[in-house]
């Protein structure tokens, strides 16, 4: 099985920020174990005794706030820059990333959330169609978000596509409706939390260090960026 894991960056309500971002990395379920062994490993630099109490998280990851406050801002940056590395190690054996981006006044009357959730959904399942129609791989798939207000609202938009379809169609790939996890609890759910971070600070701040780390990683065909959305 293939499993995406989702989260955002940036606010829906805000009107103070231009972008909304959702996005995260897919992970065949092999991988799942190795890459959070080594996020780990990054998260026992500040905390060895306890490495699970440590949250790889973007926002107070770069500001330093919460648990990252006595930490330096070179050893924040670093440590944001190692864990994205762990998805250009492991890219595009059983790794890649899906994200979409849009400027809220870009889409008027449209939910970002529902808007960029219908796009990574299409785009997902075509990624698992392609691995059945070019690999003879039946593998399923199942998207893993964090917990938010959202939750109802996103498994409803998950049984419509797969019963009434979307704008392009119906998904056909998925296991069952998403599943939603305590961030705090899901090392891969805190590394789709970085991603999303750094496509917003691309976006928004016009700060792309990070995201040109991982600008290669998205799913793709060829040429063709299939895993890879802006609506500007």
């Amino acid at each position: 099985m293939h499993l995406l894991y989702l989260d955002e960056s940036g606010s829906v309500a805000n009107s103070a920020e231009d972008f909304f971002v959702l996005a995260g990395v897919s992970v065949f379920e092999r991988k799942a174990h190795f890459l959070e062994d080594e996020l780990n490993a990054i998260a026992a630099r500040f905390d060895p005794q306890n490495p699970h109490g440590v949250e790889l998280h973007g926002s107070p990851m770069r500001s330093g706030k919460n648990a990252w406050r006595r930490v330096s801002r070179e050893d924040r940056t670093q440590a944001m820059e190692d864990a994205l590395d762990v998805v250009v190690r492991h890219h595009p054996q059983g790794v890649r990333l899906f994200g979409g981006a849009v400027r809220k006044t870009g889409i008027p009357g449209e939910d970002p959330v529902e808007h960029l959730f219908e796009q990574l959904c299409s785009r997902f399942d075509l990624f698992l169609k392609r691995c059945y129609a070019r690999h003879g791989d039946p593998q399923r798939g199942l998207i893993l978000l964090d917990k938010s207000s959202t939750e109802q609202r996103i498994q409803s938009l998950a049984r419509d596509f797969k019963h009434y379809g979307h704008a392009w169609g119906k998904t056909y790939n998925y296991a069952e409706v998403p599943v939603f996890l305590d961030s705090r609890a899901s090392r891969l759910i805190q590394l789709a939390d970085l991603v999303a971070h750094a496509i917003y600070r691309h976006h928004e701040r016009g700060d792309s260090a990070l995201f040109n780390r991982i600008s290669h990683c998205f799913d793709s065909q060829g040429p063709t960026r299939h895993g890879y959305y802006v609506r500007d």
